[in-house]
């Protein structure tokens, strides 16, 4: 099948695919126990959209397509979006040292603007948001960002990191004048025509959703606190809805004047040390990139205290595809939403990483190990039959399945499905394993089994 254009997708009457969507959502909002979702399909020519349910399953509130979701790390594209924005008006360049302009940066004189906004910085992933909470952004930035804390030199390697995006906030507020929220909302959000909302503040102006959490035990389904630190802000304070994700699609793929095109071209190019990655299959400057049918997507997904946003959108086609979802069982509505979209489109978007053909698990007793990323600790085990499992900080093992390409996948001890893990990395010099790289954090080795 040829892949679809955004013409050939609007023809697929919208009045049709519309009706087919709302009955997909709503029936897959059931099954894994969503309280509430928006999906938005803009086909270059017009927008699909639909939604369901409540916003807060306590108090009955409809979601409707004004419902901004906490959208967890799809912040991070806001911020970055901001930082380029900086960048093309020449109050910033993307290849100067950031302790030119944070001094918390000191330790760390190669890092570079480039670096935070790809994660190739060598940061760690940060603290949690208890440990974060008391903290200002300088305190945030002086404990984390260490000469002993980084994991690799810059723009080598890839490591999913909290902090950086902490420090681009920093940047706009040293460069601007103005609070992260009071910049992104100037420079990046109004522009987007997207109302601004963000975690903590007493009256957002819009309908906004809470998370919710299932209990296994008696099957009810439960709104969660939000628990995000203020300084945490610039990598996971939004609050947004579909439409809003769509009108960033847009200008993600140069389909609006708010990110200048050329500025869409550079964050959509892949940066060195990102590829082959368990979150995406490359990362640019601030969007993850997927690749499908010979396509390049970019986007970003996010995941708050029991919430679940997605955006893909695909230059080529015009295609963006947005989803927003208030429950934890909403990343698998989103796959679901997915397979639904290709049955009724022949359009394919991407969910996860392409997944080339690595041959049969292996045998892999040099993986055993005690791995490091700040003060987060991963320990890989092998049981009697040689087999690794993972455990992070002390919980429950799971069963780590290593391939030929160093490339491992983690198992579900119960169902058995396998999730991309991340891969080890080979010492270039005397060939030992000496880093693993799980969900996107890469970590040092610091002992062995």
């Amino acid at each position: 099948m040829p892949y679809p254009t955004a013409a050939s997708v609007a023809a697929s009457r919208p009045s049709l695919l519309r009706q087919a969507l709302q009955h997909s959502l709503d029936t897959l909002a059931r099954t894994h126990r969503v309280p509430g979702a928006h999906l938005a399909v803009d086909t270059g020519t017009e927008v699909v959209s639909v939604h369901t349910g409540t916003a807060d399953a306590v108090r009955g509130t409809a979601f409707t397509a004004d419902t901004a979701v906490p959208l967890g790390s799809v912040t991070k594209t806001y911020t970055a979006a901001t930082v380029m924005l900086l960048v093309d008006d020449e109050d910033l360049d993307l290849d100067e040292a950031v302790a030119d302009i944070l001094p918390e940066f000191g330790d760390l004189p190669k890092v570079t603007v480039r670096h935070l906004l790809s994660h190739t910085a060598g940061l760690p992933t940060g603290p949690d948001s208890d440990t974060a909470a008391g903290m200002t952004a300088s305190r945030y930035l002086s404990t984390e960002c260490t000469a002993e804390n980084a994991l690799f030199a810059p723009g080598t390697d890839f490591s999913y990191s909290n902090v950086g995006h902490v420090a681009a906030g920093r940047l706009i507020e040293a460069v601007t004048g103005m609070t992260w929220q009071e910049a992104v909302r100037v420079l990046l959000l109004e522009p987007l025509g997207t109302t601004p909302a963000f975690l903590g503040e007493p009256s957002p102006g819009r309908p906004t959703a809470v998370g919710h959490a299932l209990n296994t035990a008696t099957g009810a389904v439960r709104p969660v606190r939000q628990n995000l630190a203020p300084v945490e802000a610039p990598a996971g304070a939004l609050m947004a809805g579909a439409h809003d994700l769509i009108a960033l699609g847009r200008a993600l793929i140069g389909r609006s004047t708010v990110v200048p095109p050329t500025v869409a071209t550079l964050m959509r190019r892949p940066e060195p040390g990102t590829e082959a990655g368990a979150l995406a299959d490359a990362w640019g400057l601030g969007a993850a990139l997927y690749q499908q049918d010979g396509r390049s997507w970019c986007g970003h997904d996010g995941n708050a205290q029991g919430t679940s946003c997605h955006l893909r959108a695909e230059p080529r086609s015009g295609v963006v595809v947005a989803f927003t979802g208030n429950a934890g069982g909403a990343t698998a509505l989103w796959r679901d939403l997915a397979d639904t979209l290709t049955r009724l489109t022949g359009m394919r978007v991407p969910t996860t990483p392409a997944r080339a053909d690595r041959g049969g698990p292996i045998t892999f007793p040099e993986c055993a190990g005690t791995y490091r990323n700040g003060t987060t600790e991963y320990r890989i085990s092998l049981d009697p039959e040689g087999r690794p499992a993972l455990s992070i900080d002390g919980d429950l093992p799971l069963p780590l399945i290593c391939y030929p390409d160093l490339t491992c996948d983690l198992a579900d001890p119960v169902t058995g499905r396998r999730e991309p893990g991340g891969r080890f990395h080979r010492d270039p010099v005397d060939g030992s394993v000496d880093r693993v790289q799980i969900s996107g954090r890469t970590a040092r080795r610091v002992g062995t089994a």
